[in-house]
């Protein structure tokens, strides 16, 4: 893999520190700023809104920048809002600036993925997307527990402080290291590239990737309270959960990049089959430490294996539309990620208990299943009838 490449991973890794360390922060956001677990939790549906928003409308507007200049400038304010949230007492304003962060992000993330995708060869799409979305999953090993130890040492704002701080040599990173001109010719005209956008496969593979990542933040967002409340275990172990989710979530990227290009069905299936399965089980065992703390791990890697495939099927699947497709997949994944933090904070609110997130889930993905194999079963369906007409015509 090219080596501004893993660069964009630094950005990522960022970015994705600051979507997920709420997780972690959560009760603690709505102690000092006067609201509730539910209203505070809303601050990762905000942040998952501004991403669903901002990410076709950021891709369409890149189009008319390079992709390097599009890089700096997303990256930049993104910076400057978590400067703006580390400092505010306004519940509105914190809110206001997860919104504008998420719209940087969401831009930077789909001109990163078409940047990333020009950098290697046309049948190395899953490699590249591998690559690029492990800075996700470092953010959930390194960045995510290390927000939360900052906010438990030194209040939330620290964690917001951090991701600004570790944005600064990402800008320069980013400046120095992505090859000025990638990706920037032979571009398609916008009309092409919608056009590109109505395949029946493309609008499969969002619609399981919403429901898939729906799945994992329903969970990750109220880990924090399952571990305490349910588990049995003390504040101390959030970090620690926190990161072995994180670590599940590496290597879950790690192991489906070497298989996504040549067996991305059978890392569907079978992937999504355990996840529905392992949600489940969770939910029925996360009283017992040892069983949760397992689980954390495996889901995680299940999670973000299976999710990290439908993204490269999404680019597979709309090759005329190279900067959209990227701003549609980061589009529908985080329709997912506004989606499940509010199931399951109603089903929480709804006074089903901490341990409820996880059966929604379990109910997610199973429905992810249903409409893969409705789906799969259509197109045998329209292929048979498609030989039934051939050989009545011979």
């Amino acid at each position: 893999m090219p080596f501004a490449l893993l660069l964009l991973g630094l950005a990522v890794f960022a970015q994705g520190t600051s979507e997920f360390m709420l997780s972690g922060l959560v009760p603690d956001i709505a102690r000092d700023l006067g609201v509730s677990v539910p209203a505070a939790g809303a601050l990762t549906s905000a942040f998952a809104v501004g991403m669903v928003v901002g990410a076709p409308l950021m891709a369409g507007l890149a189009r008319r920048w390079s992709r390097r200049g599009a890089l700096l400038g997303f990256l930049g304010v993104f910076l400057g809002v978590h400067v703006v949230g580390a400092v505010t007492d306004s519940f509105g304003v914190l809110l206001a600036t997860r919104v504008v962060g998420a719209l940087a992000n969401a831009g930077f993330l789909a001109v990163a993925l078409v940047t990333a995708v020009h950098m290697v060869e046309p049948d190395a799409k899953g490699r590249a997307t591998s690559t690029l979305l492990g800075g996700v999953t470092l953010a959930c090993v390194v960045g995510v527990p290390a927000g939360a130890s900052l906010g438990q040492l030194w209040g939330w704002r620290a964690a917001f402080w951090a991701v600004a701080l570790v944005s600064v040599p990402a800008v320069v990173a980013v400046a120095k290291s992505v090859p000025d001109g990638v990706g920037d010719t032979a571009r398609p005209a916008l009309r092409g590239e919608l056009a590109s956008l109505r395949g029946p496969r493309l609008r499969l593979a969002l619609l399981l990737g919403a429901l898939v990542n729906g799945a994992t933040f329903c969970t990750f967002t109220y880990l924090a309270l399952l571990v305490t409340h349910v588990t049995g275990l003390g504040g101390g172990w959030v970090p620690l959960v926190l990161a072995l989710f994180g670590a599940g979530s590496f290597v879950g990227v790690t192991v489906r990049g070497r298989f996504a290009d040549r067996r991305p069905g059978v890392v569907l299936g079978a992937g999504g089959i355990a996840l529905c399965l392992g949600w489940a089980a969770f939910a029925l065992g996360a009283g017992t430490p040892a069983v949760a703390l397992g689980l954390v791990f495996v889901q995680g890697a299940l999670s973000f294996g299976v999710g990290s495939t439908l993204i490269s099927r999404a680019l597979y699947a709309a090759p005329g539309a190279p900067t959209l497709a990227g701003g549609f997949a980061t589009a529908a994944f985080n329709v997912g990620a506004a989606l499940g933090p509010w199931l399951g904070g109603t089903a929480i609110g709804a006074g089903l208990g901490y341990r409820s997130p996880l059966w929604v889930s379990a109910v997610l993905v199973a429905l992810s299943l249903v409409v893969a194999g409705w789906s799969a079963a259509r197109r045998r369906r329209g292929a048979a009838r498609g030989r039934t007409r051939a050989s009545a015509s011979v």
